[in-house]
This record gives C-alpha cells, sequence and structure tokens, in this order.
C-alpha cells in the first residue's frame, strides 16, 4: 500500500466516522482549501487550475445551501450569507479577481469559527450534563 492510498483509506474512514457537526467543519475546510488554491493559482497565471478550484469552493457552499432546513428563522439568513459567498466566488471567477475571491474566503473562515466554537460549547456542556 503506498502513501497515498493509505492517506485516501485514512480520510475516507474519517468522514464515514464523521458526525454531522464534524462533516459541517470539514466541508467548511474544504472550501476554505479551495478557495486558498485558486487564489494561489490565479496569482501563478494557472487560470484552468484557479478555475478548478473555485469551482469546488463554490459546490461546497451550494451544498450548504441546498441543506439548509428553512423551518428555522436563521435558515434564512444563514441562505443570504451563502448566496453572497457564492456570488462572490462566481464574481471572483469570472473576473479573475482575487479581491472578491478574498472575500468569499474570509467570510468562510469566520463562519467555519463560528461553528467550530458552537461544537466546543456543545461538547462542554454534553460532559457537565446540561
Amino acid at each position: 500500500m503506498n502513501a497515498a492510498t493509505t492517506a485516501n483509506a485514512y480520510k475516507t474512514q474519517q468522514i464515514m466516522t464523521a458526525s454531522k457537526e464534524e462533516l459541517t467543519l470539514m466541508l467548511y475546510n474544504g472550501a476554505i482549501r479551495f478557495a486558498n488554491e485558486s487564489f494561489k493559482a490565479m496569482e501563478a497565471g494557472d487560470m484552468e487550475k484557479a478555475h478548478t478550484a473555485n469551482l469546488r469552493a463554490q459546490e461546497i457552499v451550494q451544498e450548504f445551501i441546498v441543506t439548509l432546513d428553512m423551518n428555522y428563522d436563521i435558515a434564512k439568513d444563514m441562505y443570504s450569507l451563502y448566496e453572497y459567498i457564492k456570488f462572490r466566488l462566481v464574481q471572483a471567477n469570472i473576473q479573475k479577481d482575487n479581491g472578491q475571491l478574498s472575500e468569499a474566503r474570509d467570510m468562510l473562515a469566520e463562519l467555519r469559527d463560528a461553528w467550530f466554537q458552537a461544537m466546543k460549547q456543545v461538547r462542554v456542556a454534553e460532559a457537565v450534563g446540561k
């Protein structure tokens, strides 16, 4: 078994055993990673790689949009936020504009950080027995 196969097997196992909350965190991290890849590729002049990475980030944001439970008021706010982030990603891709890409990436990072803090608070509350 080579290193790539081992890494893929580990990643698959990690995904298969993750909670919904951990999967959401992984998706945020993935969207940020793809936005970073797009940013670096654009700076290097590799527009094909920048485009492909940007599309991957867009796909993750779209997944966030379609999985929102609109029975909750906060989902409507999150919908608007995700739509804005996706719009910025699309515009960055069309215009080859790292400024818009950075804005989308930074917003995703803020959402990821808030999600991570919420996960920690829930775990502490569960550990305390509340």
